[in-house]
């Protein structure tokens, strides 16, 4: 029997291809018991609601299809199918709303569309029938019914499953939420999480929570019925699904005493004043004794802090109200410190997942961010200070062992505040002796707490100067992986941080690829706790800045492989760590030219002048990056990228634009970019993060731009969102290949259609565009006019070269008598097109410059037949315009220049501007400017 959720999902897939839907329902049911990953886990329950729908099992369906939407609530296949299966159980305003947010998400779908059109004409037929009405007088029953189905424990499985189900989509609507509230529903559904059997309290949890959604009246009461210690309780259980359905209950809360919730659903409540800031420092409270209390599983922890990360700093900082986090820190700070300093090896610790002491620091950092003044900031560090100095005793090596690992903590948190803790009395010196400790725990404890203090180089100096020595020993010394590990990594950031003197290569004794192999080695070995594992990766994050680890690294199959798996665990710390290395392994990273004259100068005086490395130079680089792509790293960074803003950094952010960008170099490789989530990935590095971030993220946006089709790597509205990025890339800031890049990739969108033109027309790009078409540099000027001439096609585009006051016509003009062809052709083609479109441009051309006429008389006469082509049709356009214009034009040479290529022979590949030609010929004859041969 299979224990991989990934086969088992892959077995299920065949069979609903052959199906067999019974069977593949069997395999998504066994996948869903194993499976923890819960991007996988929406996918498994949008495949099982597909199979029900086969099956015609409706409830299930949509059951299945609210649990994917639960975990991802665009998954707009799941959507669908929670529409498709609504509809037949008779939910048609339901239905309607799910496929109505199918329709927004992707607007061009036909199918939504027809959906919406056949929902839309039910719903008001049922209306007209009065079938609205029987509906409504028929939900009490109906409630009723589930209520004594579920509360029957000699009804059969299968019946109480599906009254369950009926009973969490019933919640979902306003009506039926609304009647379940009425008819004492409350009071059952408390009945039915106090039968403690998983699937009824699941099924009455949801049922609240869509009950509670947008309705702040309803959710207040609710949230008194249940009382705040029940539903803490109920989230503090050891189990994952129901802990997290809770979350998601009180968040729901939450939001509506906020006022965050859905808009246009708050019924009669409006005339109800309702003061929620007591209940929202009820809840904060209950949720801060969460985090010290033993009875809280590590699941239920983290979800405390989750909720306090989401709901206390303020959102948007103009906002000048921080009293939440005034409040919390008030009284919860030294809570969350208590549980920043936890040591999960020590006996008395409180149950931890892997996340929770991270989870912490996050929101210590949060909290501190949001903070307005200095006294403010003051008053956050002395109760840091005096928590701390009140742990802290000579006489008992455990209580100050985790006053250590509450600073350790805070490092990871508010750096800032961190140091300076680090500057209290006998703190870095009680670190230091700690290593030297004979107990395992204590330099355990003590080398992490160095190695997060070591980031500033002032702490590096003093740890370089009294601990290096200690790591040392600790290093060859000890027996225990999870110390070695963390020793090794410590002087790998001291190396770094301490230059030559203490460099890395001096304690390695010149093998840093010996080093590499055993980080490598451990981050392979999956019986080794994921915690450890991840510091093998930050060691390799160091240990690639050398030429010859990194080049090892990459052709080490199971380690990258590992890296990535673990780079999907979103943790801050790993993304960051994740991202350095492959910057490493890509050269990505800002490199000093080095000039010439300054590089002879050092010889001459006899400094020392760093050299380049045989790996680094460009054959090797490529060779990593085609490695790196062949081992999936797009999708692994594709999944960092949608890591929870609080773990995913703005330098994380920036160290994965940079790999993205090396990535992109070759574009033959920009499809597989593509392919694996790349374009989507970097739309929103792009947006926010650092400024270096947001240019290497649109500079490979518009690599990819360049020379995609727009309709495939960015799917949908997912293409508009692009152009801002390349728009950016414009400003003269930028160097020459990311303005000819973005050009590039504008011309390209430019081409697709009208809604894309006046995107980037919005976006103010034209003055930018024009400008580059007045560039000396050749390919440039030549984008620039490219993208140009796909622009005119737009009515405003068009509009703006009518407009009086502006030469923008006259530089299209002089640049179709450039000696460049192509930018001749692009050019020609601008003007072909808007002498085609604007009659008015037609006599302007003529009096924007006296060269007009020997320009369009080249055009007629040039050898490649494209520039030719669109000479004959600006004339063919001049002519028609006006018979004035037209005598004009037959006074000139250009007539005879018509008569000559009109009367050539036919000819296939020529016919086309033969043809041209004639028309203008004809067109003077209808004027009666010329005559034909017979008649002259």
């Amino acid at each position: 029997q299979m224990e991989d959720p990934i086969q088992l999902k892959e077995e299920g897939n065949k069979y609903f291809q052959a199906s067999d839907y019974e069977k593949a329902v069997q395999s998504y049911t066994q996948a869903i018991k194993l499976n923890k990953d819960k991007a996988l886990q929406a996918v498994l329950y949008r495949n099982r609601a597909a199979c029900f729908l086969k099956k015609e099992e409706y409830v299930k369906a949509a059951s299945d299809a609210s649990r994917a939407i639960d975990i991802n609530a665009s998954d707009i296949k799941a959507l669908y199918r929670r529409s498709q299966a609504l509809e037949k159980l008779g939910k048609l305003d339901q239905a309607f709303k799910d496929a109505q947010k199918c329709a927004t998400i992707e607007p061009r779908n036909k199918n939504f569309q027809e959906t919406l059109r056949r929902l839309g004409a039910n719903i008001q037929e049922k209306v007209n029938a009065g079938g609205a009405l029987r509906i409504q007088f028929s939900t009490d029953a109906r409630v009723q019914k589930m209520f004594e189905i579920l509360l029957d424990e000699n009804s059969e499985k299968e019946k109480r499953e599906k009254a369950a189900n009926n009973l969490i989509v019933l919640g979902r609507e306003e009506a039926g939420a609304e009647r379940i509230f009425q008819n004492n529903g409350v009071s059952l559904l408390l009945q039915l999480i106090e039968t403690k059997n998983a699937e009824l309290i699941l099924a009455a949890v949801r049922t609240l929570s869509g009950m509670c959604t947008g309705h702040k009246a309803r959710a207040t009461a609710i949230l008194h019925y249940l009382g705040i210690d029940n539903i803490c309780m109920w989230m503090s259980v050891d189990n994952e699904e129901i802990s997290l359905a809770v979350c998601n209950l009180l968040q729901t809360i939450t939001d509506c005493l906020l006022g965050q919730g859905k808009e246009g659903q708050h019924g009669k409540e409006e005339a109800v004043v309702l003061d929620t800031k007591k209940d929202l420092r009820m809840i904060t409270m209950r949720l801060l004794d969460m985090l010290v209390s033993k009875k809280v599983s590590g699941q239920g922890r983290d979800r405390a802090l989750n909720l306090l990360n989401k709901n206390i700093p303020r959102k948007d900082l103009k906002d000048h109200d921080n009293s939440r986090t005034i409040f919390v820190i008030d009284n919860g700070l030294k809570k969350i410190l208590k549980v920043v300093g936890q040591i999960p090896e020590m006996p008395d610790c409180l149950p931890l997942t892997e996340n929770t002491q991270l989870t912490a620091s996050v929101l210590l950092n949060k909290l501190y961010d949001d903070l307005r003044c200095d006294p403010e900031r003051d008053n956050y560090r002395v109760i840091c200070e005096e928590y701390i100095k009140s742990i802290i005793d000579p006489q008992d090596m455990d209580k100050t062992l985790h006053a250590i690992q509450m600073v350790s903590g805070v490092l990871q948190g508010p750096f800032d505040l961190g140091n300076k803790l680090l500057g209290m009395k006998g703190v870095m010196e009680m670190m230091v002796a700690l290593c030297g400790s004979e107990r395992e725990i204590d330099q355990l404890v003590a080398v992490e707490a160095l190695i997060h203090a070591s980031t500033k180089l002032s702490r590096a100096t003093f740890i370089i100067t009294n601990g290096v020595t200690l790591l040392k020993e600790i290093y060859k010394k000890t027996k225990n992986e999870k110390i070695k590990i963390r020793a090794l990594v410590g002087l790998c950031k001291l190396g770094s941080a301490g230059g030559t003197d203490y460099g890395l290569r001096q304690f390695a004794e010149g093998s840093t690829e010996k080093l590499a192999k055993q980080c490598r080695k451990w981050l392979c070995n999956t019986s080794i706790d994921a915690r450890t594992r991840k510091w093998a990766v930050e060691g390799l994050a160091y240990l690639t800045l050398d030429a010859d680890v990194k080049d090892d690294f990459v052709e080490d199959e199971p380690a990258l492989q590992a890296m990535f798996e673990l780079a999907k665990a979103s943790d801050k710390t790993i993304l960051y760590s994740v991202a350095s290395a492959l910057v490493n392994c890509t050269n990505s990273y800002d490199t000093k030219e080095l000039v010439p004259e300054l590089v002879q100068l050092a010889k001459f005086s006899k400094q020392h002048v760093p050299e380049e490395h045989p790996k680094d130079k460009k054959d090797f680089v490529v060779k990593r990056v085609k490695r790196l792509l062949k081992a999936g790293v797009v999708s692994a960074l594709a999944c960092m990228v949608k890591a929870d803003s609080a773990i995913l950094t703005d330098q994380s952010k920036e160290l994965i634009a940079r790999v993205f960008l090396a990535l992109c170099e070759d574009p033959k490789d920009r499809g597989t970019i593509v392919a694996q989530g790349g374009g989507k990935a970097l739309i929103p590095l792009a947006v926010e993060g650092t400024e270096v971030g947001k240019i290497k993220a649109s500079h490979a946006l518009a690599k990819i731009a360049a020379v995609s089709n727009p309709d495939m790597a960015f799917p949908g509205e997912r293409v508009y969102e692009v152009v801002r990025p390349l728009v950016s890339l414009l400003n003269t800031e930028r160097d020459g290949l990311q303005n000819y890049e973005a050009l590039l990739g504008l011309t390209n969108f430019s081409g697709r259609s009208d809604k894309l033109r006046m995107k980037i027309v919005k976006e103010k790009a034209l003055p930018d565009i024009e400008n580059y078409m007045f560039e000396n540099h050749d390919q440039l000027r030549q984008a620039a006019t490219e993208c140009m001439c796909n622009l005119v096609v737009n009515k405003e585009v068009q509009e703006r070269f009518v407009a009086d006051g502006n030469d923008r016509l006259k530089l299209v003009v002089l640049l179709c008598g450039e000696d460049d062809e192509k930018v001749q052709i692009a050019a020609a083609g601008a003007l072909a097109m808007l002498t085609a479109a604007q009659k008015k441009l037609c006599s302007k051309m003529t009096e924007v410059t006296t060269q007009w006429l020997e320009i369009l008389q080249r055009l007629c006469l040039h050898d490649n037949m494209e520039v030719q082509h669109r000479g004959l049709v600006i004339a063919f356009n001049l002519i028609s315009a006006d018979k004035e214009l037209a005598k004009k034009l037959v006074e000139t040479e250009l007539l005879e220049i018509l008569t000559y290529i009109g009367k050539q022979e036919d000819h296939p590949k020529k016919q086309h501007i033969i043809n041209v030609a004639r028309d203008c010929l004809t067109r003077c004859m209808d004027y009666g400017l010329i005559k034909p041969l017979s008649q002259a």
